[in-house]
């Protein structure tokens, strides 16, 4: 159930607090995606890559380009925060920053799904890989944006 707006509030206050909670999340996001992109990154130097074949290096590149956008649009908004904090621009800063995070949720869940396609392709085998890779992505796609989207259409379905 969701609580009652503090009505004792301001407008700025809740500005800030909204900013403020945006920040906090995306701290949790930027963690697991920097740790990713470093992993990607040193893969690229190791003696199993340079074996690899066209189709792993292709989704290793794949994998780096979604985790180097998530990097970016997951970062954005504190950039841009730092930036405009004090220009009055709060409102415009929340707009634009949901939206770079939502995108780079997007790309984050894109990087890490091809993560797991290179793996369990060199770990398990082709058809491993596919059946893990579409649950993985499945996943992403019902926990990050279905069921926050079925939430946000239907309103509080009265879970508590």
């Amino acid at each position: 159930m969701s609580s009652p707006e503090n009505t004792s509030e301001s407008r700025d206050q809740k500005l800030a607090r909204n900013v403020s909670e945006l920040l906090q999340e995306l701290r949790v996001a930027q963690a697991g995606v920097q740790f990713l992109f470093g992993f990607l990154l040193a893969v690229a130097f190791t003696e199993h890559y340079a074996r690899a074949s066209g189709f792993e290096q292709a989704v290793h590149l794949t994998a780096v380009v979604f985790a180097t956008a998530a990097v970016a649009l997951l970062t954005a908004p504190a950039a841009w925060h730092r930036l405009l904090f004090r220009q009055g621009e709060r409102p415009r800063i929340l707009r634009v920053a949901n939206g770079l995070t939502v995108a780079g949720l997007a790309c984050l869940a894109v990087a890490m799904a091809a993560t797991v396609l290179l793996l369990f392709k060199v770990v398990a085998g082709p058809t491993v890989a596919t059946v893990f890779t579409v649950l993985v992505a499945l996943m992403f796609l019902v926990l990050w944006f279905l069921m926050p989207l079925r939430i946000r259409r239907n309103g509080n379905d009265g879970d508590h």
